[in-house]
């Protein structure tokens, strides 16, 4: 409780204490629902920012932009599916209605969609072909449908709220499974609402009913995983720069975060005693934009830095939603395709070997089978050594976290020519930790639990990897 009370207080947020039980159900570790599990397992997947705005060469659209500037000339999804799947991904989330309130679907509760575009004489359905692009491709569909609304003129007032939950149930119904509903945290503002031309601003906390958004989520899609930046089964990382915190607990206080709330940094790391179990999604785009622009062409992010984003979401207890920005063609820009194939190489390459399985230890069956159900009481140091000693400069641990997470500080040693040294020093891991280092010559390995929730924190895998492009 005091933990809880001060973090409040410094936040700001003292009247959460009453919403905050503290009896010992509320204090034990939360674990992850199979969905949430499931999720977290897939580590990384894309984004497809992809509409009017692709035209207008905007950002954000106003809401008065007409369906016939939608005309892409080549729209080919297979050709996103395929270059997304050779990328290493695992699913694409389709922006299928974003804060202008274009619809890429003929949504019937809209004229503002592709129906009434030039694009196929308004017979297409963008989110049609996607879905069946990504069965093509062994991929999982998602959706992101924007609470915002600048067109319609409904928005503000009850009337509004009906609208967008009908035109969820259309996304939850007709396209098959749903492994994630996106909803963002932009709420409000300026906009065309029908030709009214004026500000709206709403309750971010209340207006939209949640409640009865989840429930409608948790009817049409029970498997799927729900994203805003309070969840309720994903948050927000709290940046759009490809980093998570050093520090990322997969836990936060009851009701500590809303969509669209300030200060939201406050608790993007999570808490160590928070009563529900909430990962981060780490989303960034491989451009500086989230839309094409064509003067961003030659600004698209190397494999390098995709890798060291990878390593630093991902390798930080984060899911990765990498956004492309399909171009007015209707396609991924070659420039974005060679840079996300380059980097789907990068990360096969990295991972083909785990360097520890010839290890003397009896344990390293249970580190190194790529099973989260199978782990190791880490209480006491686990050490491995090795029948030879072979290059390597990276390394990866992660928690068992089907039973919760508990570290909340480690040290790595390495032995390399007959001496130990300590070349790491951590805080959480989580679901996955990743740590690079100098390229040494390593015959052991032996992983220090400093500090834990749990008596018996549980270790259910460990890697010892050689990456060839690295220093």
């Amino acid at each position: 409780m005091k933990e809880l009370k001060k973090i409040l207080l410094g936040c700001g947020f003292l009247f959460l204490l009453v919403s905050c039980k503290t009896n010992s159900d509320q204090l034990s570790n939360p674990t992850p629902s199979p969905r949430q599990l499931e999720w977290q397992q897939m580590e990384y997947y894309a984004f497809i920012h992809f509409s009017i705005n692709s035209f207008t060469d905007k950002e954000w659209g106003y809401g008065d932009e007409s369906p016939s500037m939608f005309n892409p000339s080549d729209l080919d999804t297979d050709q996103w599916a395929k270059t997304i799947s050779e990328a290493g991904m695992k699913g694409i989330i389709i922006t299928a209605k974003h804060h202008d309130g274009f619809c890429l679907w003929p949504s019937k509760y809209s004229e503002h969609s592709v129906k009434n575009s030039p694009w196929k004489d308004g017979n297409g359905d963008l989110v049609k072909e996607l879905s069946e692009s990504c069965k093509k491709y062994g991929l999982k569909m998602g959706v992101y449908l924007s609470p915002w609304d600048r067109n319609h003129g409904d928005y503000g007032s009850e009337a509004y709220l009906e609208y967008y939950r009908n035109q969820l149930r259309e996304l939850l119904t007709q396209y098959g499974p749903i492994f994630e509903v996106w909803f963002d945290g932009a709420n409000g503002g300026d906009g065309y609402y029908g030709g009214a031309n004026q500000e709206r601003k709403v309750d971010k906390r209340t207006y939209y009913n949640w409640p009865s958004i989840h429930k409608l989520v948790r009817e049409l899609q029970p498997n799927a995983v729900m994203f805003s930046d309070a969840g309720p089964d994903i948050r927000w990382v709290g940046n759009e720069k490809g980093y998570a915190n050093q520090t990322t607990w997969s836990t936060i206080y009851l009701d500590s975060v809303y969509a669209g709330m300030p200060d939201f940094n406050c608790f993007s790391a999570g808490q160590k005693l928070g009563t529900h179990w909430v990962p981060t999604e780490t989303d960034v785009s491989i451009r500086p934009g989230w839309f094409y622009h064509q003067k961003e062409d030659d600004q698209v992010k190397t494999v390098d830095q995709l890798w060291d984003i990878y390593c630093n979401s991902i390798g930080l207890n984060s899911n990765l939603l990498l956004n492309i920005p399909v171009d007015r063609r209707g396609l991924i820009h070659p420039n974005d395709s060679t840079n996300l194939i380059g980097f789907g190489k990068r990360i096969k390459t990295v991972f083909a070997k785990n360097l520890m399985g010839d290890s003397y230890s009896k344990s390293v069956e249970n580190l190194t089978d790529k099973n989260i159900k199978t782990y190791v009481n880490s209480a006491s140091p686990v050490e491995l050594e090795f029948k030879e000693a072979r290059t390597a400069n990276l390394f990866v641990v992660r928690e068992s976290i089907i039973e919760g997470q508990s570290i909340e500080s480690f040290e790595l040693e390495i032995r390399s020519k007959g001496q130990w040294e300590t070349i790491y020093s951590g805080t959480t891991i989580g679901n996955k930790r990743i740590i690079r280092f100098d390229r040494r010559e390593v015959s052991g390995v032996r992983f220090n639990v400093i500090n834990s929730k749990a008596a018996h924190p549980k270790i259910s895998e460990m890697g010892l990897y050689f990456d060839v492009v690295a220093k």
